[in-house]
Formats: structure tokens, sequence, C-alpha cells
């Protein structure tokens, strides 16, 4: 008895969870490429609406005032009883069912109202953060069922619905539907005798289109094209919002033979009079970019088989005048070239994060060339993108950290940080800006919660992982030796200051990033036009080709103004070489401005964040893959003679045609600068104690005693010492003094000392038997 009110609550306790909006079961998404037999349903998809200048300004579907139900077969009749010649076209069919011979029975199918919008979609990962939301929509389809006029909902707009498609329709909104994964594009009304800087004047119309018209095409059984249109002669006037309107929201469809290929239904929409005109093969680009590479590569052909081998012939030559001629230009800094860069963490993680990137981004245009990554599908490339950098940071991480090892790092772990956030913490700051104001637009390109969770997880149980695993592969397997062919000089060479205008840091920046620039320049016009538009982007075959134009020829540009830059006698290339390739990035960015003021029609906060917040992201992408692609104390002949002497035990000595070897028990004792370099460890190894000469701080006192005696003793007076050191002297004069009175003592005894005969037979049979050179 205690269940029976359990029981009786249990209904409805199940249908206000089943109200809650995150718990409703979405609908399935048709599957593409579906075979339909006759009068199968066909489901509409609605998406998002929005201005046609601001691509990334979109709502959702029914954030306007459209129908979520379908009108029953009772008000479709009334409906249709109510329509004015010529309106509706008549037929002399003998059998047509009521309406007065209108054939809007024709196709035998009645409205069963059973279809509901407003009820979300089941969506990919690609398509939240291409922003799409599909909800239902109550349209009746069926298959190759052609129906002439159907009403759709009959509803009354009051002022404040009049309001909202008013101001959308002024804005230039559009609607985005689907039929399959085939999208259909429309505006939703327009707007006459306005004035371009003034707006609404007197005698100016805005009309809201009620009707469209669905035009499907199918092939063996399967949709392959899909359009809708707007009727202007069935638009509804809507200038007076104070007034209530009545609105008869309808459609029609028609279906025909169509024979594209199932496969080849997206290559339609390139020809879509909706869109902006088609892409055409753009060999202008390529032909600028391969031009601009050829002669480039002349250009240091001439650098390097007539500069450097004049100059090496003439520092080759041994005659007199060579020698004392005086040497300039990059021969005097021969021994600061290899001095490592400042900052040299962040300079290995940017170069560590450019390797990556790079390797990302050629995998990604492979893949959508073969077609293993979907071109068409919505968001598939930022999906693939997404997952093809986590599942390259391994190799940022291991390029990172080998280079920090080779410049004799010890904190590898920092590098390995410093690798894992470079890139993806400005992406999440501008991200969490641009979805903040998305949110307060109500604009469904702010992500959901579950997508930034997704994404969040993707990385923390991939991609960061992966980063240390990269760096622990460095750390073990990756060599350290960085085997400079020239010895670092102690002290750095002073870099001339005065050079021509011509020869500054700052042109040649602008140099560096305007070349590579000019061989894209004419591509990137129409992947902006891709990206920041509703055209679809297909030639990665040429997008391919263009990529590696430009890394060739920023490769070359920065090769050629690192010469110049060493031969002004300045050492400092790291940096310089790495920002000097970079720079295209930052000239992309400047485009970006070009193309938003003078080849858009962008405008607003939210469009506007978007635009610059992800463009800057692109270009510092860029910028860190094209930088990316440019980038001991004894000489080895001295250390492998030290290595040979203490694994050997034994040393020889070479003179003037005489060789000896002989045994020996070296005790090795050195100094080195850090600040040179490290000492390679199997070299390190050898040594049985290594004592870092900061490791007692002393004080100031302490400092000037040391002053003073090094004074006092080169003046040979008197210095001031500890009671501790003065005895550790005194012990130490004792001790010479001993030494000093056994030496003497063995040259006197030495005098009286004789060697007979058969000692001298058995020393020279001892020095047969071993083989010793020599008398």
């Amino acid at each position: 008895m205690r269940l029976l009110p359990l029981l009786l609550l249990a209904p409805t306790v199940t249908n206000v969870v089943s109200g809650l909006p995150f718990l409703k079961k979405k609908h399935r998404r048709q599957k593409a490429g579906t075979k339909y037999e006759l009068h199968d349903a066909v489901h509409v998809v609605v998406n998002k609406v929005g201005p046609f200048n601001n691509p990334t300004e979109t709502y959702r579907y029914y954030s306007l005032p459209f129908c979520k139900s379908h009108a029953d077969q009772s008000e479709h009749e009334a409906a249709v009883g109510n329509l004015e010649a010529p309106s509706m076209e008549y037929t002399d069919d003998a059998n047509a069912e009521d309406g007065g011979g209108f054939s809007f029975l024709a196709s035998g199918r009645r409205i069963v109202g059973d279809r509901v919008g407003a009820e979300k979609t089941k969506h990919r990962f690609g398509e939240h953060i291409a922003g799409d939301r599909r909800e239902t929509s109550p349209y009746e389809l069926s298959f190759q069922d052609d129906i002439e006029w159907r009403l759709l909902c009959k509803t009354t707009l009051e002022t404040k619905e009049l309001n909202k498609l008013k101001e959308a329709i002024h804005n230039n909104y559009f609607f985005e539907m689907f039929i399959e994964d085939l999208p259909m594009w429309g505006y939703v009304g327009d707007f006459e005798d306005e004035d371009a800087i003034l707006g609404e004047m007197e005698g100016s119309h805005t009309y809201l289109f009620p009707h469209l018209h669905f035009k499907i095409g199918t092939n063996n059984g399967q949709i392959v094209s899909a359009a809708v249109t707007t009727e202007r002669d069935r638009r509804v006037d809507i200038t007076n919002v104070h007034k209530p309107t009545t609105v008869q929201f309808s459609y029609s469809v028609e279906w025909f033979e169509d024979d594209l290929p199932w496969k080849m239904r997206m290559t339609r929409y390139a020809d879509s009079r909706f869109l902006p005109s088609s892409f055409e093969i753009h060999w202008l680009s390529i032909i600028n970019s391969f031009v601009l590479v050829l002669l480039l590569t002349a250009f240091l052909t001439i650098i390097l088989m007539r500069v450097l081998k004049n100059d090496f012939s003439r520092y080759m030559e041994l005659d007199d005048e060579s020698l004392e001629e005086e040497e300039s230009g990059w021969k005097l800094i021969h021994g600061d070239v290899f001095r490592f860069p400042e900052f040299p963490v962040l300079f290995c993680a940017s170069v560590g994060t450019g390797a990556q990137l790079t390797f990302a981004t050629l995998s990604l245009l492979v893949l959508a060339l073969t077609n293993l990554i979907s071109t068409t599908r919505r968001g598939s490339i930022l999906a693939g993108m997404v997952v093809l950098y986590c599942l390259t940071c391994s190799i940022g991480s291991f390029v990172s950290t080998r280079l920090y090892f080779q410049m004799g790092g010890k904190a590898w772990v920092r590098c390995v940080l410093f690798t894992a956030g470079l890139f993806p913490l400005p992406v999440t700051f501008v991200f969490m800006w641009v979805n903040t104001v998305a949110l307060a637009h109500g604009s469904t390109s702010a992500l959901p919660f579950t997508t930034i969770l997704t994404i969040t997880f993707i990385y923390a149980l991939v991609a960061f992982p992966l980063t240390v695993l990269g760096g622990i592969l460095a750390k073990n397997y990756a060599s350290h030796d960085f085997n400079a062919p020239t010895r670092t000089t102690k002290v750095a060479r002073e870099i001339p200051t005065e050079v021509p205008w011509y020869r500054t840091r700052f042109v040649q920046m602008l140099i560096s990033g305007f070349l590579p620039f000019s061989a894209i320049y004419i591509e990137l016009h129409y992947i902006f036009a891709a990206m920041w538009g509703h055209q679809m982007y297909t030639l990665f075959g040429i997008l391919l080709f263009a990529f590696i134009l430009l890394l060739i020829v920023t490769s070359f540009i920065s090769v050629a103004l690192l010469y110049f830059q060493l031969a002004r006698e300045d050492h400092r290339w790291w940096w310089s070489a790495f920002i000097n390739a970079g720079m295209t990035g930052l000239f992309i960015y400047a485009y970006s401005f070009f193309y938003y003021f003078h080849r858009s029609g962008m405008s607003g906060l939210l469009q506007s964040s978007f635009y610059f917040g992800y463009m800057a992201i692109i270009s510092f992408a860029f910028f860190l893959m094209l930088g990316s692609a440019e980038i001991n104390l004894l000489d080895d002949e001295v250390v492998d003679i030290l290595i040979k002497v203490l694994s050997d035990g034994y040393v020889t000595v070479e003179r003037e045609g005489l060789s000896v070897k002989y045994p020996c028990r070296p005790l090795m004792t050195a100094t080195d600068n850090p600040q040179e370099g490290e000492i390679r460890e199997h070299l390190l190894d050898r040594f049985a104690v290594a004592l870092p000469a900061d490791a007692y701080h002393l004080s100031t006192k302490e400092r000037v005693m040391g002053v003073d005696n090094v004074i006092g003793f080169s003046r040979g007076t008197q210095v001031q010492m500890t009671d501790k050191a003065n005895d550790k002297l005194l012990l130490a004069e004792k001790e010479k003094q001993s030494l000093r009175t056994k030496v003497e003592m063995a040259r006197i005894l030495l005098q009286n000392v004789t060697i007979t005969p058969s000692q001298i037979q058995y020393l020279c049979e001892e020095a047969t038997r071993e083989g010793c050179e020599g008398q």
C-alpha cells in the first residue's frame, strides 16, 4: 500500500523530467544517400538565420516567428477555398478532389500533421564547431510527390513579431535548411525604395516571403540535389508594424529526375545563384608563386656559387697578400655565430610548435585531397584540424626538447610545458572572448558546454600526454650534441651600429614578409571568401601546392637575409631568422583588415570579434609555422685524443720522426666556462670530481679581502688572511722545504751510483722483450 502513491506519481514525474530541455531526446539525423521508395517521408531540417554579410553572426531558425506546427487538412482546404485567381492554377481534370478544380491534391497525399518543429537533432562534432544548430521542421514532404500549394500555418503577427521580422529583412537575413546533408538557402524578405544612407523613408516598403518552393532532384532513388526559392508574387507587406498582420505561410514541392551522380552532389553548389561567383582554377596564383620561387632560387644560387665561393677561395689562399689582408664580413664572427640565443626555452618551444603545426597542416591538406576527410561536410575541416593538432603534439615537444638539450639546457620540463601551452593558451583567450560575445548576442556561434567539455577532455587526455611523451623521447633517445664547426669565444664581439638603412632589421622584416605574401596573395582572396563567406572551397590540391611553395619561398628568403645579416657582422641570427620567416603571418593579418573594410560587408561587434580574433590566431599559427622552417669548449680532435689516452692507458709522443709510446695514468684537471657551452657528457664522466665555482657565495667583507690580497701579492707586500688559511699556508711551506731537501740529497747521492755491465745487459733484454723503441 505504501508503494501506491509512488506508482500514482510516477507518470507525473516522468512527464516533468522529460519536459526538461537538456533531457529531451534529440531526433536522429536522416542518413545521407538513403534509398527511398515511392511516398516515403522526406524530412526538411532547419538550421539558422542571420545577416548575409556576417556569416558568423547566426541565430536559431526559430528565433524568428516561423511556423512550428503544420496546419491540418481542414485548415488547408479552407485556405484553398479563399485563394483568388490567378494565384492558383486550375485543372480540367474531372477526377480532381474538391477545391473547385484546384490541383492541390494532385499528389494524392493528405496532410498527416505529425511533424513538429523546433525540436533539436543530433549533431556531429564538426557541426557544433561550425555553429550549426539543426532542428526539425513541420514541412511534410514525401518522395516523388509534387505539391503545387500547401498551407503550412496561418498566424497573426503582432507588433513585436513584425518588428523582429522587419529588422531581420533590413539586415538582409537569410535562412538555411537541409534535406539530408544538402544545404538550401533563401532570403527572409526584401525591401524597396529605401535610401542607402538614410534607410527607410516615406513610400518605402518591407516585404516578407511566406511561401517556399522546394525543387528536389533524384537519381536512382536517391536525393542528389535540393534547392529552395522564394516567390515575390506571394510576398506580404509588413511595412506598418503597428497593425497586426495575418500571414499564411505555405510551400510547394517539385520533384525531377537529375543525371547528377550521388557522389558528385556537392559540385552543384558552386553554381548556386544564391552564392557569389563560382570558383575557377587559379592558374595566375600558381604561376606567380612558381616564378617567384625560380627567381629566388636563381638569386640564392648566385650568392652561394659566386659570393661564398670567392670568399672561401680567397680565404684559403696562403700568399702574402691574403695573409696580410684584414678579414671582414662574416669571417670575423666565426667565433660568435653559434652563440645560443636569449630566452632559449621560448625559442625552442616556438620552433617545436611551428614544426607541429606545419606537419598537422600538411597532413590535413593531404587527407582532404585524398577525400579521407570530407571537404563538403559541414565543420569536418575544423574538427580534423583539432584532432590532428592533438595527435601531433608529440612531434612538437620532441623537436623543441631536442633543440633545447642541444643548446645545453637543463630545465627540459619547463620547455615541454611551454610547448604544450604556447599555441593553446592564445586560442583559449580568444575563444573565451568571442564565445562570451556570442552568448551575449544569443548566437549559435557560441559553442555548447558539451562541445567545450569534449575539446577540453581531448586536450587533457590526448594532447598533453603526447606532449610529455615527446619530451621524454627527446631526453632519452635524441642526440644532445650540437656539433658546432667552430668554437664560441668567451666574449661576444661588438656588433656594428652604423649600417645603411636598407640593411636594417626593420627593412629585412618587411622584405622577408612581403615576398612570400606576394606568392599567395591571389589564392588568399579565395581562401578568405570561403572562410568568411558562403562559398565552399574544394581546390585543396592547389592549396597544398601553394602552401609548399610558401614554405620554399620563405626558406629561400630567410637564407638570403641571413647571409646579409652575417655579412654586416651581426651574429644574433637565431631570433632574427625566426622572426623574418614568420613575418608573412603578420602580413596575412594586415591583409585581413583590408579584406574586412574593402572586400566584405561585415560589420557589428559579434562578427568583428570572431573575424579579428580568429584571424589573429591563424596569423600567429603562420608565424610559428614559417618561423620554424628555418631553423663545445674543446675541438673534437683534442677531445678524442684525451679520451683515447684515458681509455688505453698509453700516450704516444711524435716529434721529428721519433715516436715514443709509454704507459700512463693521467689525472685530468680542467676549468670551463658554462656560458661558452657544455662539456660533452662522455668527457665529463672522466673527471672524478666536478665542482661549480659559484657554490660558495662570498660576503662583501671576504670579497674586499680577496681583492686586497691579490693586489698585495702582486706588490710583494704582506697579505691578510684568516688563521685557518695561515696555518695551511705554513704547512704547505714546510712540505715544500722538505721536498726541496730530498731532491738536493738525491742529486748528491746519484753521483756515487754505478751500474754494472750485467745490469745493462738485463735492461736491454727487457726492453727488447717489451718491444721498446729507441736506444
